[in-house]
Parts: C-alpha cells; structure tokens; sequence
C-alpha cells in the first residue's frame, strides 16, 4: 500500500513516467501519511482510447488520455481524498508538456480504498 496505477495513452510516450513516480510518492507520504517505501507504482499503455467521436491515435490530431489511481488503505478523509487528488492533477500538470499530435489532454484521478479483503507479502 498505497498501489497506485498510471493509465495513459500513446500520446504521452514522450513523459518520464519514472519521474513522475518518484515525485508522486513523497506527495502521498505527505499527505496520507503512507510510508514512502510502500508506495508502488505501475504505469500502463493504454492501445486503444477514444473520446467523444475520435480514436486517439488514428487523427492527426488527437485526444490523449491519463487517469491515476491511487489504492490507500482505508480510514482517510475525504478531504484528504480531494487534496491528494488535486495534487496528483497538480503533478501531472508539471510532467506532461504539450507535444505535436495531441489536440487535447484528458487527466484524471481518484483515491479509493482498498477492499477489506486486500493482503500483500514482501520477500
């Protein structure tokens, strides 16, 4: 815990998504108290996106897409929810620059808890 997963678009092949990890963790550390060497984080490449009437890869001009989920465990505020969540919206505003093909960004984030039921083990 915290499992955080980054689903983005080809459009965005351009970021340092390890850099972007290694600034997300201590933000969550902050703010949600989490231990730093607990945070996780997997970055997946979306194929096939579209929004609205458009395939995003097919235009020449097209949308692309990044939605961050952040899997905590339970007991936070909502408030502390909504601050991490706007500091994540923060973080990706810093680490995605504008580049040639992408007509539009689409950034998302949530925080939810994990299930009761979630258990983990390290080696």
């Amino acid at each position: 815990m915290p499992q955080i997963t980054v689903e983005r678009s080809s459009g965005f092949d351009h970021v340092d998504w390890n850099a972007f990890a290694l600034a997300l963790h201590p933000v969550v550390v902050e703010i949600a108290a989490a231990r730093l060497e607990a945070c996780k984080t997997r970055v997946l490449r979306t194929e096939d996106d579209v929004v609205g009437d458009v395939v995003g890869g097919t235009e020449p001009s097209g949308p692309a897409i990044v939605h961050v989920t952040l899997a905590l465990l339970a007991g936070r505020s909502d408030e502390t929810k909504a601050k991490l969540t706007e500091a994540v919206l923060d973080l990706l505003r810093k680490h995605i620059e504008p580049t040639d093909g992408v007509s539009a960004v689409h950034a998302s984030a949530e925080v939810r808890d994990l299930d009761p039921s979630y258990r983990k083990y390290e080696s």
